[in-house]
């Protein structure tokens, strides 16, 4: 047997590492769009921009590590299209790969904002580049405008903060990260970064209108209500889409990502991992899309298996993730987006300190703390094993 996998970050390489682990020896070949080896991305918005740590220490893979494992690496070379039907691959460079086995972990790409292409002073922090880019002009006073109030967009505010610049933050929603966490810790993430002097402006008003430019550089960014921001520069913050426009017209279904089956197969012979793999959760009973870094890993191990049919059970993670700002850690399990309820089961968010449930119908569906991280994963326990809304409200965690 023969395995491609394209996409060289934490679950591509984690599906080359799980089947190497499992017992296969066959032909395995690893194609990534950037040039560098694998590494871990959570700490681009944060400890690498910050210049906390150095790029060396977020690696997951060096040389010799891909020695040991045998891989046939193709880094630099983006995938251009594919034939499920032949189970051939094509490469930007011409080349063309056959395969037995495809694994598809082509991750995100940050969501462009209309009409910037070309703009001077207008950046997004996806790669390694971006963040040592950005790290490189952020420096005590630099007047810098972050567009999107979501996870990656509040790190990257506190990062720079950290590092002394003047910041301004601007969401549509009426608070960062409301959609994600609803509308009460999103006051909560506002008031902490007003605290750390970050000018926040949210709400309709606060859209982005228009670009000030001079000489092909961005100078200010102009709000909905007619308020200009004079920047430094700006940062993209306003999501993400999955990597899947060079396989248009591969016959994969294409919807919000790489559309699987409970057992993350797109195809006969073709699996998705990470941010870009779409599938049925049959616990929660809804197709997921996560970006989140651990199920990255997660789920690479599983369709590792899953390729050498060691797995007979569809994959049912539960979801983690967590944010670092300031000296503030996040951390939640489970699916919180369009709870019905959110009630808070130990502290108090005005204290700073607390844990929330997360309910739709009947169902506890998530968990998130704040200074709690014990707390969280013992509810954790709790979504593992699919507890009702009332058993959960019944039982305090040890």
């Amino acid at each position: 047997m023969s395995v491609v996998v394209v996409g060289a970050s934490a679950a591509g390489f984690a599906t080359a590492e799980g089947l190497r682990r499992n017992g296969y020896d066959g032909a395995l070949t690893l194609v990534g769009a950037e040039p560098e080896l694998p590494y871990d991305r959570p700490p681009l918005s944060k400890q690498v921009l910050t210049g906390a740590w150095e790029a060396d220490r977020i690696r997951l893979c060096r040389p010799d590590k891909a020695t040991e494992l045998g891989l046939d690496l193709r880094l630099g070379t983006p995938a251009a299209g594919l034939d499920p039907a032949t189970r051939h691959l094509a490469l930007t460079d011409g080349s063309v790969l056959p395969y037995e086995q495809l694994v598809l972990a082509t991750g995100v790409v940050p969501r462009p904002f209309p009409g910037t292409d070309g703009l001077r002073g207008l950046r997004t922090l996806r790669t390694l580049e971006d963040s040592l880019a950005l790290r490189a002009e952020l420096a005590p006073g630099v007047r810098l405008v972050v567009i999107g109030a979501g996870f990656l967009g509040t790190e990257i505010a506190a990062a720079a903060r950290t590092l002394g610049a003047e910041v301004w933050l601007v969401e549509p929603e009426p608070v960062p990260l409301g959609i994600a966490v609803g509308t009460a810790v999103g006051e909560f993430v506002a008031g902490l970064h007003r605290e750390q002097g970050v000018h926040l402006h949210t709400g309709p008003a606060a859209a982005v209108r228009d670009f000030k430019v001079n000489a092909g550089t961005v100078e200010a960014v102009v709000l909905a209500d007619g308020t200009e921001l004079r920047c430094d520069l700006a940062v993209v913050a306003i999501g993400s889409v999955p990597a899947t426009g060079w396989l248009a017209g591969s016959g994969l279904t294409l919807g919000d990502g790489i559309e699987c089956d409970a057992h993350c197969s797109a195809a006969p012979g073709v699996y998705a991992a990470g941010d870009v793999a779409s599938w049925f959760h049959e616990q929660a009973g809804v197709r997921v899309r996560l970006e989140h870094r651990t199920n990255a890993t997660e789920q690479g191990l599983y369709v590792a298996k899953a390729l050498l049919g060691q797995t007979g059970e569809p994959f049912t993670p539960v979801p983690y993730f967590w944010s670092d700002q300031y000296d503030t850690k996040i951390v939640a399990f489970g699916l919180l987006r369009g709870a019905d309820e959110i009630r808070v089961a130990e502290g108090a968010i005005a204290d700073g300190e607390f844990v929330a449930l997360y309910r739709k119908g009947n169902r506890l569906t998530g968990v998130l703390g704040v200074r709690r991280a014990k707390s969280v994963r013992q509810w954790r326990a709790l979504l593992a094993a699919g507890s009702g809304w009332d058993e959960a409200l019944a039982i305090s965690p040890k």
